[in-house]
């Protein structure tokens, strides 16, 4: 659920760029989102008040997302197609097992890899033209390898933070924080837009998408599976992101959706399931040896 939500965004980015500047958009998504799960929690009561001692760790917790990720996509999908983006945001789980080894001993087994590597060639079936080919803007292809290590960073501090709080209270502070850190950006950068900016019907809709679906939501069930499944198995999904974003673009912004395409979309499938069903901690846990 959290990777259809994230693959949504996409699309929703294309929408709302017609109307605001990435930061502009970036500022209210993650306003209206820290506002709506604030509420949200104090009603459920699942607000979970602060330590002091872990001030530092959300500070850096939301210096690498929602700043340097979205800083990286946002402006990234000003530059490259919406497929484009979100096959490079699929490159995560390729670096994610390095860094779980170094920082937390994970390790994977051979059908673990092998299964991220076949569901990242299907991935490329996905993206690239019939030539074997695409075309993208090598300055929207860097920025959006910068979410990459956005991501690579925040997965690092989440591993903390989750074992001391719930998904609710975690995405509500870090989304505020973010909102803290792009207010400045967006007076300095983008003031002037700010000032004739058009609100519609059609300008708020994909807007209201982003902030209550892709940031609030999708990094609920995101964090859900972090705890249960550990950053490395959770980051694995990551990879199956291009595949219903270009299902959506099909729908959505009358994307092509080909026979080649279609033939990718099964194999990252299959190369996600083999590195989730050969997870011994995995099948442990859910399936045959559950107590």
């Amino acid at each position: 659920m959290a990777m259809v939500l994230f693959s949504f965004s996409f699309v929703w980015y294309k929408q709302v760029y017609v109307y605001y500047t990435p930061l502009i958009t970036m500022f209210f998504r993650l306003l209206i989102s820290s506002l709506f799960l604030f509420l949200y929690a104090i009603t459920l009561k699942k607000f979970k008040k602060v330590d002091k001692k872990d001030y530092k760790a959300f500070l850096l917790l939301a210096l690498f997302e929602p700043l340097i990720y979205f800083i990286g996509e946002s402006f990234g999908m000003n530059l490259v197609s919406a497929t484009v983006g979100s096959v490079i945001i699929s490159t995560i789980p390729i670096f994610t097992p390095v860094l779980a080894f170094y920082m937390f001993k994970e390790r994977l087994s051979k059908t673990n890899i092998f299964g991220i590597i076949l569901s990242f060639f299907g991935v490329l079936l996905v993206v690239l033209k019939d030539d074997f080919s695409f075309s993208a803007s090598p300055g929207g292809v860097l920025l959006m390898f910068l979410a990459v290590a956005g991501a690579m960073g925040y997965s690092v501090q989440i591993i903390k933070l989750t074992k001391r709080y719930n998904s609710m209270t975690i995405i509500t502070v870090q989304n505020a924080i973010g909102a803290v850190y792009f207010l400045p950006l967006l007076l300095i950068f983008d003031f002037h837009q700010l000032e004739n900016i058009h609100i519609s019907w059609q300008s708020l809709l994909p807007l209201f998408e982003l902030a209550i679906f892709s940031s609030t939501f999708a990094y609920i069930f995101f964090l859900f599976g972090v705890r249960n499944l550990g950053i490395t198995t959770a980051n694995m999904f990551t990879n199956i992101i291009p595949v219903f974003t270009a299902i959506f673009a099909f729908f959505v912004l009358d994307e092509s959706l080909i026979v080649r395409k279609i033939i990718g979309i099964a194999v990252v499938v299959t190369g996600l399931f083999l590195s989730q069903i050969k997870n011994n901690k995995f099948i442990k846990r859910y399936f045959f040896l559950r107590k």
